[in-house]
Order: structure tokens, then C-alpha cells, then sequence
């Protein structure tokens, strides 16, 4: 059966499609012609996209576009944003600076180096092709200092995890396509990665991964780990777990509500309702096994939890720090597991001995 095309998800733009689409757009104003209605780029897979000038402004020296990021049906925080790039002469070949909004990298890990404004690798060379473009059909030198804004950047980047990642004062500009898939967990899961080769660059022995912002709280004030060390796992422990294998640190705390972790216990590597269930045959197996209550017939795992007690809960730590060392397979690092209830109580703690 195809797809309905009135349910189809609308896709949408990067942050660096959209500075890529405005170097175009400024440049062509710096170099002799008025301002385009429109402006169009070519992404790295060869999609066309087509971006209309949101506002702009222009001196004997300098010209500056700004463009309206589009998300598409995706729920970024950045939809709506704009996106602006100031170009100027550089004193020789292109240059990036961070204009207000966009943030600096201040540790080390990150595909770009301590100190650079955070303009990621493909925006970057998007942005050079560009320049190299427009210099040859202008007939200028590629010599251009392209300085990249963000309204409201800085308040915008509190809900993302740049500070987390030593990212300060504002946003970061992504993508490695051009292209917002809409609800992909690719974004998500490549902030996780950056985390752990952040935490890695800075010696960060030991991170934590969790469910949530409560169990987050929880599990950094129990074991007392500075911010970086706080890896935005969410429902994706899959994702963060198979990268940590092959990016090790010495150990890994796994935190959680009961409902999540009883999922991960049973082997689930995407913690989302939508995509994984509480198994509650097993889970009344466990019980009955260990001489507690049947929970087979509980519409949750946290009723399960209040029916049959502390008991259970250790049993789930018990099951999730097994599939955590399962995933973890022939690497030194130690793992441990806390459950939480939804006040951020600790009911269960389970580490490898």
C-alpha cells in the first residue's frame, strides 16, 4: 500500500542549509547585484532546496541576509528560527565567525576545535563551495570572512545540549545532508555520540545515562558527576551503549524509572512506548520465581512495583545490568543501574561486582 500523501511527514531544513542558503544570498548583494527574492542551494545528496530571503541589509563593505529555518514536521527547537550570515573581505580564504547566537566550543571532542565558533565540518565545506561559486561566476577572490547569527540563539541553545557539550553562548550549525528527516532519532543519537567523545577528551571517567529529567537529577547527585558527564540518553540506551563500546570510558551508570528500565531489563534497546512493552508474563514470572505476588495481570510496572515491593525492582536492576554487560561485551567497563519512582527516590541499585 503507498503512502498517503496527505499524512506524508513534510521534511525540512538544517541550520547550516539555511547559513549555506544565506552565504549565497549575501554574497551575490557584496558582489554586485541586488537582493534575491529567493535564493537556491544544492545539498550534498544532490536535493535543491529553495529558501526565500527573510530580511537583509548592506554596506559599501559588507552585505548580511537572513533566512527563516523550516523544521518541516520535525519538533526542533530551531523551527522558525533565523538564520543570518554577515560576508565581508577576509585577509585571505574563507574564514568562520560566530555572531551573536552562535555558540563557541570550549572542550575538546568535538569535531570542531576549542575555540571555533560552532559551525560544524558540513556546513562549513557548503559554505566554501559556495564562496568558490559565486567568487567564479563574479570574477572575485574567494577571500570572505562569513560571520553566522542566530535570533535569540543563545536562549534557544539552553534547550538543547550544547551546554552540556561545552558549547557556549549560543547554537550550534548542523547537519551532515541539509535535510530535517522529521521524528528521526539520528539527531538525537549523534548528540549522544558527541557527549561521549566529549566526556573522553576531557578524561571523564565516569558518565551516567538516563531516562529522564527526573532520574537524571537523581543519578548526577548520587554519584556527584559534573554536567558533561550527564549524557542525554533518553529512550535510545541502544544507541548510547553500542557507541560506548566502541568509544569505552571506564564506567557507565544506567538510570531510570521502573517502567523504562523493566523494558531494558527484557532486552528492549529503545526505551519508547511507541516502539517497545513492559513484557508482564515475564515480569509475573520474575515474581512468582522469587516467591512474590503474580503481576501478570498489572496494567503497568510501576503497579507491579507497589504490589509486590522492593523485591521486584532489585530483580529488574538485576535483569537490566545483565543486558547492559551483554551489550557491553569485551570492553573493562563497569556498569551500574538505579531505578527510580516518580518522586526520584532510589528503589533499586544493582552494580557488576
Amino acid at each position: 500500500m503507498s503512502e498517503d500523501p496527505a499524512t506524508r511527514l513534510r521534511r525540512g531544513w538544517t541550520t547550516g542549509a539555511c547559513a549555506t542558503a544565506a552565504t549565497k544570498a549575501a554574497l551575490q548583494m557584496l558582489w554586485g547585484d541586488e537582493t534575491p527574492a529567493t535564493v537556491g542551494i544544492t545539498l550534498p545528496k544532490g536535493e535543491q532546496p529553495v529558501f526565500a530571503v527573510h530580511n537583509s541589509a548592506q554596506t559599501e563593505t559588507s552585505a548580511t541576509v537572513e533566512i527563516e529555518k523550516d523544521a518541516g514536521d520535525d519538533p526542533d527547537v530551531t523551527h522558525g528560527a533565523i538564520i543570518g550570515v554577515t560576508v565581508t573581505a577576509s585577509e585571505g580564504g574563507v574564514v568562520f565567525k560566530a555572531g551573536e547566537g552562535v555558540g563557541i566550543v570550549t572542550k575538546p571532542g568535538l569535531p570542531i576545535p576549542v575555540g571555533e565558533p560552532s559551525i560544524n565540518p558540513v556546513p562549513r565545506s557548503m559554505m566554501e563551495g559556495v564562496v568558490a561559486q559565486m567568487a567564479a561566476l563574479y570574477g572575485q577572490a574567494p577571500d570572505v570572512a562569513i560571520t553566522v547569527h542566530v535570533q535569540n540563539g543563545a536562549a534557544l541553545a539552553l534547550k538543547t545540549w550544547n551546554p552540556r557539550l561545552g558549547i557556549e553562548g549560543g547554537l550550534s550549525i548542523l547537519g551532515t545532508t541539509g535535510v530535517v528527516r522529521p521524528f528521526s532519532c539520528a539527531a538525537w543519537i549523534a548528540s549522544i555520540h558527541r557527549g561521549i567523545d566529549v566526556a573522553i577528551a576531557t578524561d571523564t571517567r565516569h558518565v551516567a545515562g538516563c531516562t529522564g529529567s527526573t532520574s537524571e537529577a537523581t543519578v548526577q547527585k548520587l554519584h556527584k558527576l559534573p554536567d558533561h558527564a550527564m549524557l542525554d540518553m533518553g529512550d535510545f540506551a541502544g544507541g548510547l551503549l553500542k557507541y560506548l563500546k566502541k568509544h569505552p570510558v571506564a564506567r557507565i551508570t544506567i538510570g531510570g524509572g521502573i517502567g523504562k528500565m523493566t523494558k531494558l531489563a527484557q532486552g528492549a534497546r529503545d526505551l519508547h512506548s511507541k516502539r517497545s512493552q513492559v513484557d508482564f508474563a515475564v515480569l509475573g514470572d520474575w515474581a512468582i520465581g522469587a516467591g512474590l505476588p503474580d503481576v501478570r495481570d498489572a496494567n503497568t510496572a510501576l503497579e507491579a512495583f507497589e504490589r509486590a515491593g522492593s523485591q521486584l525492582a532489585g530483580i529488574i536492576a538485576r535483569n537490566a545490568l545483565a543486558e547492559v554487560n551483554n551489550m557491553l561485551e569485551g570492553t573493562d567497563i563497569k556498569a551500574d543501574i538505579v531505578v527510580i519512582d516518580r518522586a526520584g527516590k532510589v528503589i533499586a541499585q544493582e552494580e557488576a561486582i
